[in-house]
């Protein structure tokens, strides 16, 4: 009786390292994203309070938040 699920317990054990080792490759991506994900919201760039006012009337025109007459005056107005 106990020879007919030798096959068996031989494939679940290694579909088990396999599900163990995709688990642990997860959990490794995971950590690995997160911390490049931090790493992204500390650094300068992306920081508004570094930027210029020019530069952000740029880039609220390049997204399309304002037209090019309004980017226009803003630029005359806060150019030296």
């Amino acid at each position: 009786m106990m020879s007919d699920w030798n096959g068996f317990w031989g494939w679940g054990m290694g579909f088990g390292f396999i599900f163990m080792l995709l688990l642990w490759g997860l959990v490794i991506l995971g950590i690995a994203a997160l911390i490049q994900w931090l790493m992204t919201q500390s650094s300068p760039s992306h920081n508004p309070h570094n930027k210029s006012p020019l530069e952000i009337a740029q880039e609220r025109y390049a997204r399309g938040e304002i037209d090019r007459e309004e980017y226009e005056q803003k630029k005359r107005d806060l150019e030296p």
